[in-house]
C-alpha cells in the first residue's frame, strides 16, 4: 500500500516566517529573474559621469518602486480575504521580482547601487498594503489598480528623461510599463474599485517624495 500523502496548511505563523525571508531577499538579497532582461543583446552605450549618474538616478527610483510593490503585493496578500485574490496578488509579485532583478542589475553596470532606505520604503509600503487588505479585498484590489497607474506615468516620464543614448535602461523600463499595465488590468477585472479622494493624491504626494529622496540616497 502507498503511503498516504499529507499536504500541510500552512499557518499564520508559517506565513509571518515566509513574509520575512520574502522581505530579506527583496531588501538584502540579489533577486533572480525568471525573464531575461530586455536590456540583453542592446550594447552599453557610451554616456559620461553626469548623465550615467542621472540613468542610475532615475534606474534608483525603479528599483525602490519595486521594493514597494514587493512590500505591498506581500502586505494585501498576508491579509486577503479570499484565498484566491492571495495566489493572484503573490503571482504578481513573483512577476514584480522580475523588475527588480533587472533594476538591480542595471544599477550595477551604472556603477552604482539601489537606495539604502529601501528598508524603510518596504516597511511602509507593507503596512499600507495590510491595512488596504483589511478593508476588504475590493478596495485591496483597487490599490493595485491605481498604484500601477501611477507607476504607468512615472516609467512613462523616465524613458523620456534618459539620456538618448542609453536604450539598455529605456527598454528594460519599457517591458515594465507594459507588465504594469496588465498587473492594473486584471486586478479591476477581479473586482478593483476606484478609490476615493483623497487616497490617490495621498499616494501620488507620497511617491514623489520617494522618488525625490531615492534618486540621491
Amino acid at each position: 500500500m502507498n503511503p498516504t500523502r499529507h499536504v500541510r496548511t500552512l499557518t499564520p505563523l508559517d506565513r509571518l516566517l515566509a513574509g520575512v525571508e520574502r522581505a530579506l531577499e527583496t531588501v538584502a538579497g540579489s533577486p533572480e529573474a525568471n525573464r531575461v532582461s530586455p536590456a540583453h543583446g542592446i550594447a552599453e552605450a557610451e554616456m559620461d559621469d553626469s548623465q550615467r549618474r542621472h540613468a542610475a538616478g532615475l534606474m534608483r527610483i525603479n528599483h525602490t518602486g519595486e521594493v514597494c510593490a514587493q512590500a505591498l503585493y506581500d502586505g494585501q496578500a498576508a491579509l486577503a480575504h479570499k484565498e484566491e485574490n492571495r495566489v493572484h496578488l503573490l503571482h504578481a509579485a513573483a512577476e514584480e521580482t522580475d523588475h527588480l532583478a533587472w533594476c538591480n542589475e542595471r544599477l550595477s553596470e551604472l556603477e552604482s547601487r539601489p537606495s539604502l532606505l529601501n528598508p524603510l520604503w518596504y516597511a511602509g509600503s507593507y503596512a499600507i498594503g495590510a491595512l488596504a487588505a483589511l478593508a476588504g479585498d475590493s478596495i485591496s484590489l483597487g490599490f493595485v489598480v491605481e498604484t500601477e497607474k501611477q507607476v504607468e506615468a512615472h516609467l512613462a516620464e523616465h524613458i523620456d528623461r534618459l539620456p538618448a543614448q542609453d536604450e539598455r535602461s529605456r527598454a528594460v523600463l519599457q517591458q515594465m510599463q507594459t507588465d504594469e499595465v496588465q498587473h492594473a488590468q486584471n486586478a479591476r477585472q477581479r473586482g478593483g474599485i476606484a478609490l476615493p479622494f483623497p487616497i490617490p493624491q495621498l499616494m501620488h504626494t507620497t511617491s514623489m517624495v520617494m522618488k525625490t529622496v531615492a534618486y540621491r540616497v
